[in-house]
C-alpha cells in the first residue's frame, strides 16, 4: 500500500478478528500539530478505538496518540475524541445503517496520503465466539495445506 503516496502508520489487526467488515470508508481526521508530529513518529494505537456519530458528525474515541516529546503546553490529551471528516452524504448513509441493530464503526488503519492523515473506517458487525473459532480453524487449515504443498514441492 506504500505506492501511490500512501504510507501506513498503524493498523487495527484485532478489528478483522473481532468483526465482519461490511464496508469501508476513507475519512480525514482533525488533528493538532503536535499530534501529527507524534503520528509521524509512529506513536499511535488503534487497538481499542471505535467511532460513533454525534449531532450529525462522526468522532473517533479511544485512539491513543502519545504526547509529542518535544511538545510543551500544546500537547493534547492522548485519548481525546477526534472529529472525522466525511462527506455529508456518507454521514447520512452511516446514520441510516447504524440505526440497524448490530452495526458499529471501527477504524481499521491510519495512514498518510500525501501530507494528509487519513483513517480507513469500517462499517462492521460483531462476530460471535463460534465465528471467531471457525475463522481461526479455516486459517489454520489453509496454513497447513500451504505448508504441505511447500514440502511436497521441495522433495
Amino acid at each position: 500500500m506504500e505506492s501511490k503516496g500512501i504510507k501506513v502508520i498503524a493498523k487495527n489487526k484485532k478489528a478483522r478478528h473481532e468483526y465482519f467488515i461490511e464496508d469501508t470508508y476513507e475519512a480525514g481526521i482533525e488533528l493538532y500539530g503536535t499530534e501529527v508530529k507524534s503520528i509521524r513518529a509512529g506513536k499511535v494505537n488503534l487497538k481499542e478505538s471505535h467511532a460513533d456519530i454525534k449531532n450529525g458528525e462522526v468522532f473517533v474515541f479511544n485512539m491513543h496518540i502519545s504526547p509529542y516529546e518535544m511538545g510543551n503546553i500544546n500537547n493534547k490529551d492522548p485519548l481525546r475524541m477526534r472529529k472525522l471528516l466525511l462527506h455529508k452524504s456518507e454521514i447520512r448513509k452511516l446514520i441510516g445503517l447504524k440505526q440497524q441493530q448490530g452495526y458499529t464503526l471501527v477504524p481499521l488503519s491510519l495512514y498518510f496520503k500525501g501530507s494528509k492523515v487519513k483513517v480507513e473506517l469500517a462499517l462492521a458487525v460483531g462476530k460471535k465466539i463460534h465465528d471467531k473459532r471457525h475463522a481461526l480453524a479455516s486459517k489454520d487449515a489453509t496454513r497447513r495445506m500451504a505448508r504441505a504443498m511447500r514440502q511436497e514441492r521441495d522433495e
